[in-house]
């Protein structure tokens, strides 16, 4: 849980990080109880520390199957490459701003481009069929303004928070 509202808190979703905090807290005070009732007891220590250590890593499993938020996605490439790739991503109605470059190998092409967590496997699946040699990093968006954005479709776990995940607009 605490991972959880950790990425939550990170990806600026303030709705539903307290509400996993409380039901965090309770868990915490039922297992110290347990701890604190006898000291002596090492394997009550060591089931603590396994129970945290497993629920860090499945807050991290969690997380990954959510898929919540944005990402930036940049491909650097060589020319030659590039239609190929700027193609697919239009094709799937992603918006893409390309730039000319200079690598350290002479020059590129740098495409970038905002899209959902959950259409990144589906996009690295296709650059390594399509251009194995292609370069590209992945990094969190915590707010997006404006822009083409392909629309998410929502899953059975994100539709059931929809109202308290889905990041509020500034006006």
């Amino acid at each position: 849980m605490e991972t959880i509202r950790v990425i939550y808190i990170a990806r600026g979703i303030k709705y539903l990080a307290p509400i996993i905090a409380f039901f965090e807290i309770v868990i915490w005070l039922l297992a110290i109880e347990v701890v604190m009732n006898d000291l002596s007891n090492i394997a009550n220590f060591l089931a603590f520390a396994f129970g945290f250590a497993m629920g860090t890593y499945i807050g991290l499993v969690i997380e990954e199957k959510l898929s919540i938020g944005m990402v930036i996605l940049r491909i650097v490439t060589t020319e030659d490459s590039t239609e190929e790739i700027v193609s697919f991503m239009q094709s799937e109605n992603y918006g893409i701003t390309t730039v000319d470059a200079t690598g350290s190998r002479g020059n590129v092409k740098m495409i970038l481009s905002l899209v959902n967590r959950v259409d990144v496997p589906r996009i690295t699946a296709h650059l390594q069929s399509t251009n194995p040699h292609a370069f590209y990093s992945i990094e969190d968006v915590r707010y997006v303004n404006e822009g083409v954005f392909r629309p998410k479709k929502p899953n059975a776990i994100t539709g059931l928070f929809h109202s308290f995940i889905r990041p509020r607009k500034k006006k």
